[in-house]
């Protein structure tokens, strides 16, 4: 039987750390071969790999290997309102994005991330040092946000199952942004106030760089994409998506 092969290679390290060092269109131009061999094509065949076994927790999940307009972020960042004027994103992005979303560009967020709906993802970032994987709402515009909470409001302990069970806690960790006072409306006193002020609807867990070069790479989001999946399915109910 022939051995697993690794999707990623230790050169996908070094090409982003090498980026980093030199965050110009010249040096990246002549280094494009690279990016093609070490970064994008290695992502697009992971996403391919992840499609069935995504659909095995929800159907819909989408995994897009599409080069533009997929699954893999663009490596070029929006610089237009941003003080960094520096042309590439120095990690890789990849999301498996739930099928209602509307693939709409917020800023550098990425192409397919975040659109006219909210929906919920799950999340892969590549990062020498810094890898993560996540799963969530990240930035819902206002109404969805208004919606997210008061259905926390009325649904407190399947909120507590998705966000507190020992699966989840296992591995996730909810994190992004939070208001640093209540929402105006709601009561201060509320046993999940911490929660209500949340401005992001997101968990993330950590991963090793040697995770990524694992050619045991997608069986391991599986499992870590098993325990979050509550977290999405109640962000689809308040949203009233299915899942």
């Amino acid at each position: 039987m022939a051995k697993a092969e690794a999707y990623f290679t230790p050169e996908l390290f070094k090409f982003l750390k090498a980026l980093k060092r030199n965050n110009s269109r010249e040096w990246f131009h002549a280094n494009k071969d690279r990016y093609e061999e070490q970064v994008r094509v290695p992502a697009l065949r992971l996403i391919s790999a992840m499609e069935g076994p995504l659909r095995s927790l929800s159907e819909q999940i989408v995994a897009n290997p599409k080069p533009v307009g997929g699954s893999l972020f663009r490596i070029h960042r929006d610089t237009r309102f941003a003080s960094d004027k520096t042309p590439y994103k120095t990690h890789v992005g990849i999301t498996f994005y739930h099928a209602a979303t509307k693939a709409m560009q917020r800023g550098d967020a990425g192409n397919a991330a975040m659109g006219r709906l909210d929906a919920p993802v799950l999340y892969l970032h590549l990062e020498p040092g810094e890898c993560f994987t996540g799963g969530g709402i990240w930035h819902p515009q206002p109404d969805s946000l208004k919606r997210i909470r008061n259905y926390l409001l009325n649904n407190p302990a399947s909120w507590k199952q998705a966000t507190r069970s020992v699966a989840f806690r296992r591995h996730w960790e909810m994190g992004g942004d939070s208001l640093s006072r209540p929402p105006k409306g709601y009561d201060p006193t509320h046993e999940l106030i911490d929660d209500l002020k949340r401005k992001d609807f997101i968990a993330s867990t950590p991963l090793s760089d040697e995770d990524i070069l694992s050619p045991g790479l997608p069986q391991l989001l599986m499992k870590r994409y098993k325990d979050v999946v509550p977290l999405c399915d109640w962000l689809c109910g308040a949203l009233d998506l299915d899942f």
